[in-house]
């Protein structure tokens, strides 16, 4: 077996990275751009992912690609053109955004950590982020995934990449991995606060929907934790809002196929509480820490039209976390945490002389 090329490197020469210990914000992924070409290259290779379809590969290659690559890419380039920024995909702006930002506050902790961003799926990959950060000398990496509950189908997937590409390098860097952040407590006072927030400006609704992402209901019965730490995230932010649990649902959305998923699911949910008279609710999807197609499209716009047509009065849809200023704290304080022990100082030498400076000026100042 053959390794990838290491980067140049003298014998005794002091460590030249500016940082070398890194996080990499990891997310699901985004086509390049809303068109059919891209959307079929990045459905064909997120929908090849055995972590994300478990049936066997040659009935589901026959179905990728002789049903489902030929007729859904042009239906959902029409849904990503609808929520398509300047700049690029929701989801990709937002988490380009949350890595330079905690980058930031890091920094203001006195934390000398790079951090980057990388997709599952798409662009930039997870190996191209990582083949940048051994070029430029870091040796530890934290990887962190933006998903707070874990599930096979996104987290390790997300592991399977790395471990993917640590396979074909001679010397690997120091991982760390974070699991899941279900029930940290910054990240639920981020969610609370954000609700909050939300209610202060338009009102509290009549009933709160938390509409996670689904997956097959199978998952639940082989292992997989999901169902529960959405449960439990839910029960969290419902306790630290003193929101009783008459006034509040979790449901699933994003339902694929024609297997069963978790339920309740989330559209149909709505289309019931309308019709049995609930005329307001306020909508949150806590699992998605940035908005995206999946809270943007499926759930402001789709989700909404159908409450509205079933005879609900008020929909809100509230945001993700985004860059929200208690979310990103609470994201440095995951990181610093799961660092714990890893050299994060600013370097030695450029701190020893801006003492330097700092003394040559007060003696100047005195003289």
């Amino acid at each position: 077996m053959s390794f990838a090329p290491e980067p140049t490197f003298t014998h005794g020469a002091p460590p030249q990275a500016l940082a070398t210990t890194a996080i990499l914000l990891c997310n699901l992924g985004t086509p390049d751009e809303p068109t059919a070409p891209a959307l079929r290259r990045y459905l064909g290779e997120f929908l090849s992912d055995a972590r994300v379809v478990e049936i066997p590969r040659a009935v589901w290659w026959l179905i990728l690609h002789g049903i489902i690559l030929r007729t859904r890419p042009k239906k959902s380039a029409a849904k990503y053109a609808s929520v398509w920024l300047p700049e690029g995909s929701p989801l990709k702006v937002w988490t380009e955004k949350q890595a330079l930002m905690l980058r930031g506050y890091l920094g203001k902790r006195g934390h000398a950590v790079e951090v980057r961003y990388a997709m599952r799926y798409g662009n930039p990959s997870i190996a191209s982020q990582l083949d940048q950060l051994k070029a430029d000398g870091v040796t530890r990496v934290l990887i962190l995934p933006a998903y707070p509950q874990y599930s096979g189908t996104t987290t390790a997937s997300v592991f399977d990449a790395v471990y993917a590409w640590a396979a074909r390098i001679r010397r690997i860097p120091e991982f760390r991995f974070i699991n899941h952040y279900h029930d940290d407590p910054g990240y639920i006072a981020a969610l609370a606060d954000k609700i909050r927030r939300h209610w202060q400006q338009s009102g509290q609704a009549e009933q709160l929907v938390m509409s996670f992402h689904g997956v097959p209901e199978r998952t639940l019965q082989l292992g997989d934790p999901y169902h529960c730490e959405c449960q439990k995230t839910a029960r969290l932010v419902a306790e630290k809002l003193a929101l009783p649990k008459d006034r509040y649902k979790v449901t699933f959305q994003s339902r694929f196929g024609k297997a069963k998923w978790l339920e309740p699911y989330t559209e149909p949910t709505l289309v019931q509480m309308a019709r049995s008279g609930v005329k307001s609710v306020d909508v949150v999807c806590p699992g998605f820490t940035g908005d995206c197609l999946e809270t943007l499209e499926e759930i402001s716009m789709e989700a909404r039209h159908a409450f509205l047509q079933a005879g609900g009065k008020t929909f809100n849809y509230i945001e993700c976390l985004n860059d929200s200023p208690q979310w990103l704290a609470a994201l440095s304080e995951l990181g610093i945490r799961h660092m714990g022990g890893w050299p994060t100082a600013a370097p030695a030498e450029p701190q020893a002389l801006n003492d330097s400076r700092a003394r040559a000026l007060a003696l100047g100042a005195s003289q």
